[in-house]
């Protein structure tokens, strides 16, 4: 085919996985000249070809073997990406799908507005739209900014990049997980212009799928390698104070406090993790000074009562359930009262997410 206007790599690693559904609607969805290229990861291709069967005929869909041995998808989505020509770039999980018109959407928001990259809105199915990032009301689609609209709760670089903007950047391997976060970070901290689709048509996450990279056990340290790569980016050491906490702030609420309820319902106990954990938080207060101040009164508490000396499953357990309980102080305010209305606190934070799963 003539080069496309936008290359979208799919990575696929299992037999089970409908990569046909997510192929299908990138075709029979997009007007836009597209090239949708499925590496066949540690998997025999032809496994993958008769997953996908006549679409294989589409000089639109070309199949790219990639082995490196290696149970995760940075080293084949970084290999899709090594072979995109197309000026614009997205990627999609294997078992996700594409509402018809998405990215078309995409693009015609990117050429409107020069942006280096524009999020897709996404919906979970079953549950619906994904609250994050939680913008800021008004600035819901043009010229976000990283730190002001929280664009670090985007993890996944779901949407489109402008690969000529970002022709080098690519996921981290070697990581057991969080491959894709010193990545989003770079987009969204040195990105131009970056808009967010809110209204238009969703990105499509399935999330039933049993055999996830991501699921599989693994100590703290290797939870949390991804900060090595965020740290080593030739933009962080410039990053103000303010940056630093709206990328810490949310590695705290999402990652840590799931990295404590796993380790607490683990097999070997809390104990056996804690001092791992605690270095962990102590980190992240010391690239970003000042963050667990804006946590809400509930999580400190199951921060003090994991540094505690004996702490108590049960309470952590109760006090992680607290944390989406967000009729009650706890949950929407910091200890300090001053800081409550700070724009990464949980008040502001919250209800902007709220305005972005109502968004349609």
């Amino acid at each position: 085919m003539s080069t496309p206007q936008i290359d979208v790599v799919i990575p696929v690693h299992s037999a089970t996985r409908p990569v046909d559904r997510a192929v299908k609607s990138v075709l029979d969805g997009t007007s836009t000249a597209v090239r949708v290229s499925v590496v066949a990861h540690n998997i025999d291709p032809s496994v993958i070809e008769a997953n996908l069967g006549s679409l294989l005929s589409d000089d639109r869909v070309r199949l790219l073997p990639f082995e490196d041995g290696i149970r995760s998808p940075a080293g084949p989505m970084n290999h899709g990406l090594d072979q995109a020509t197309a000026p614009l770039i997205a990627v999609m999980g294997s078992d996700d799908e594409l509402a018809a018109g998405a990215i078309d959407s995409w693009v015609r928001l990117q050429a409107e507005t020069g942006a280096s990259t524009v999020l897709a809105r996404i919906r979970i199915v079953g549950r619906g739209n994904d609250p994050y990032p939680p913008v800021r009301n008004g600035r819901r689609q043009r010229s976000l900014d990283a730190r002001k609209d929280r664009l670090a709760y985007r993890s996944a670089p779901l949407g489109v990049v402008d690969r000529e903007r970002f022709p080098d950047l690519r996921f981290t391997e070697g990581l057991a997980s969080g491959e894709d976060l010193a990545y989003t970070a770079t987009l969204w901290f040195t990105g131009e212009h970056i808009a967010y689709d809110i209204a238009g048509p969703a990105y499509l996450v399935h999330d039933d799928a049993d055999d996830r990279v991501t699921f599989a056990g693994r100590d703290v340290a290797a939870d949390f390698a991804f900060l090595d790569a965020i740290e080593a980016t030739p933009w962080y050491p410039s990053l103000g104070r303010a940056g630093r906490q709206a990328l810490a702030i949310k590695v705290l609420r999402v990652h840590v406090f799931d990295a404590i309820l796993a380790r607490v319902n683990a097999r070997e106990g809390l104990e056996a993790h804690r001092r791992d954990l605690i270095a962990v938080m102590d980190r992240l207060e010391r690239m970003a000074p000042g963050v667990l101040g804006l946590l809400a009164r509930v999580d400190r508490q199951v921060i003090d009562e994991v540094k505690n000396s004996s702490p108590d499953p049960a309470r952590i357990l109760h006090l992680l359930d607290a944390r989406w309980n967000y009729r009650t102080l706890g949950a929407l305010t910091p200890r300090n009262p001053f800081l409550a209305l700070h724009r990464q606190a949980p008040f502001r934070t919250l209800f902007a997410g709220l305005r972005s799963m109502s968004a349609t």
